[in-house]
Formats: C-alpha cells, structure tokens, sequence
C-alpha cells in the first residue's frame, strides 16, 4: 500500500494483468455504446409542425433557418433564465467543450446552436465575454423550452412535479438544460429525432472524460452537490458569480448569506439539473 493514499502497489506484472481484465470490460462497454448508438439513429422521428420563431442576432429566425443549410441540427437547451445576470456555470462548462467542435460538425453535415429563454440583449453579451462562436438564439415568449422539456413554471417546482428526462419528478429550478436534435429533408420539413438531459449530457463534456481517468477522479464526494466547483471559465480565480440567487444552484446547496427567498418564484428558481448531475439520461 501507498503509506499516503492506502491505494495497493504491485509489480509491473501484477499491473499488466489487471490492466488487461479493464481493458476487456472496456471493449464491452465501447461494443455496447456502438449498438445504443444505432439504436439511437433508429428511433422513430415527429414531425415538427409548430412554427417556432426565434430572435436571433440579425432578426426573427424560424427553427428550420438554424440548420444554416445542412440537414441535421443539434440545440443545446442552454439554462438562461429571462431574469438571470449571467449562464449557468455548467451549462457553460459543458459548451466551453463544444466550441471548437463547430468546423468538424460542420463538416459532416450539423450544425450546433444554442437556444434559451432569455432575451437576446442578455444572451449577446454574456457569449462575447465567453468568447464562443455559437449561434445563439432566444426563445423568450415561445413554447419552444416548454415543449422540449427544459422550461417549468414556478408552480410546478414548488410542488415537485416537473416534467424532466421523460418522467414527473423534482426538480429544482424552472430551467433545466438538454440537448434535442434535428432533421431536415429535402422538402424542407423539420422532424425532431432525439433528445437527452442530466447525465446524458456528459458526453460533450471531454474535462470530465480526462478526470476520469486520473487517480482522484472526478474528486465531488466531499462537495454539496457534484458540481459545486464548476465556475465560468473566466472565473475560477475570483470565483465570483453573478446572481446573488444562484438560480443554476440547487437550493439545499445554498452557501450561508445567499440572498434566495424561502417560497414563491425566488425559491423556484433555486437549482440546475446539469449541477446536481444526479438525474439519469
């Protein structure tokens, strides 16, 4: 044993041979990760009648106009709430991932966009000092987060019957974040494929695959909810956040002097599933 850590110490031979017995349990796990795959790709698809319009950058834009030409659209349901200061820290986590994937996606046919429900004078500025290269569209007063599940009333938070990841449950914020994608065919009609919340989001997430690789792994057992330590990219040395509610936090998890009211909208507003990470794609 490691007299610092307690972890066991072997010869490279007793390593070699552990190291092997993972290796097989991780070709079985990739196998299986390729047939959910397909099995992804084989779903049946909806329609999408209802025509969402979008204020985007340059004017009204419709769900179909966010393709940008190609046929498959990937959103990411980012949590901004209309009256938030800044994004969640772990939907931005989660997109500080994604930025530099935009050429590849591109380049097999996807377009990735962000949607959300604040309006598009708070969205603007927060993604020019994160310095991503997203298209980033509000949905503010459409359906679009209702009918995608990522967008609650404060009634239903308050009384724990959110409709999130496919099942009524609490949940601990009126925004929660997702992914939902789409596809266009050659008559132009959109039809919705796929989407997944909560840890099924984790697959974006390359930081998390590297920390799962190292000796500490992930290290959140100690924290208040997983993923406490998250912060803006810009922020870890201050740590600083900009809502003195922390709407992306989940209430319980609440730092002494939070300014959060006990009951009512400011109660509801008290979480974010992509913090909690608890919640099973």
């Amino acid at each position: 044993m490691n007299a610092m850590t307690g972890h066991p110490v072997v010869s490279r031979e007793k390593w070699l041979e552990a190291r092997k017995a993972l290796l097989a349990r991780e070709k079985e796990l990739t196998r299986l990760h390729d047939r959910l795959a397909a099995e992804r790709r084989g779903l049946p698809w909806v329609r999408v009648e209802k025509e969402y319009l979008f204020d985007g950058p340059g004017g009204k834009v419709r769900l179909a106009d966010l393709f940008g030409g190609r046929s498959q659209l990937v959103i990411y349901h980012f949590m901004l709430g209309p009256d938030w200061q800044e994004g969640c820290p772990s939907c931005s986590f989660v997109s500080d991932h994604t930025s530099g994937a935009l050429p590849h996606l591109a380049a097999r046919d996807v377009t990735f966009a962000l949607v959300s429900r604040a309006p598009l004078a708070k969205i603007e500025p927060f993604r020019k000092r994160m310095g991503w290269p997203f298209k980033w569209v509000s949905s503010y007063g459409t359906d679009f987060n209702r009918d995608f599940g990522v967008s609650f009333t404060a009634d239903e938070v308050a009384r724990g019957q959110t409709l999130y990841n496919y099942k009524v449950q609490g949940f601990p914020s009126e925004e929660g974040p997702g992914i939902s994608v789409f596809y266009k065919d050659g008559a132009g009609d959109v039809f919705h494929t796929y989407s997944t919340y909560g840890r099924g989001l984790e697959p974006l997430v390359g930081a998390y695959m590297v920390l799962d690789m190292v000796p500490r792994g992930r290290d959140e057992d100690g924290l208040r909810f997983p993923m406490e330590w998250v912060r803006h990219h810009d922020r870890y040395e201050s740590g600083a956040l900009a809502d003195a509610d922390l709407p992306y936090w989940p209430i319980d998890s609440m730092p002494a002097g939070a300014a959060v009211a006990a009951t009512g909208a400011g109660a509801a507003s008290g979480g974010c599933s992509c913090g909690t990470a608890k919640v099973q794609p």
